[in-house]
């Protein structure tokens, strides 16, 4: 009978959400190892055996960012308006993502650790994630007005926007409006509409 593992997927959680809540804090260089053991009730050998450095815990909380992502997008229902289901998504998963986990967002797309090193695993994931909003932006060629060839460019034209009206509101820089979730659904349309309208030219 083998030895039991010391650090299990509990321990690796709670890891996760101190690191978490310590950037979202104080920044990325609250989430030191010692302190997020401590805020655990931990040794730093276990954020060591979970994660191999402090590097592997920031990149698991990057890797956590699209995880949660893809969770909301999947949990989005589809009806039969593609561009609607598309502003949902964009909404339910980016915007809230970003208000939800702003230290998450700030390492992934404000990239506050700079020189973070993101591998494989992340890569993959933020693939994944890339694939659900590909999956929806398809959906908008009902009519054949959208090639397949055009979609990828056409869903990073949709990731530049949202990431851009996410970074202003976590700055608090949509300060025109009262109701950001209305900008963000004007925003969303325009470029939508521009999208198959340009494919019908």
């Amino acid at each position: 009978m083998g030895r039991p593992r010391q650090h299990d997927e509990s321990t690796r959680l709670a890891l996760l959400d101190a690191a978490e809540r310590l950037i979202e804090r104080d920044g990325p260089d609250a989430a030191s190892v010692r302190a997020v053991a401590d805020a655990v009730g931990t040794t730093t050998r276990a954020v060591y055996s979970v994660f191999g450095s402090k590097d592997g815990m920031l990149e698991a909380l990057a890797i956590r960012l699209f995880d949660v992502l893809i969770a909301a997008i999947d949990a989005c229902p589809r009806t039969d308006d593609p561009v609607d289901d598309l502003i949902t998504a964009s909404l339910a998963g980016f915007r809230r993502t970003s208000i939800d986990h702003p230290a998450l967002y700030s390492l992934v797309f404000l990239r506050v650790v700079p020189d973070l090193q993101l591998g494989a695993e992340f890569a993959a994931t933020a693939g994944a994630a890339f694939g659900r909003l590909e999956a929806l932006v398809e959906r908008l060629n009902t009519e054949g007005t959208l090639p397949k060839a055009a979609v990828p460019a056409a869903a990073l034209s949709v990731h530049a926007l949202t990431e851009g009206l996410a970074s202003m509101e976590l700055r608090g820089m949509l300060t025109t409006t009262d109701n950001p979730e209305a900008t963000w659904r004007t925003a969303l349309h325009a470029v939508l509409t521009g999208l198959t309208l340009t494919q019908q030219v």
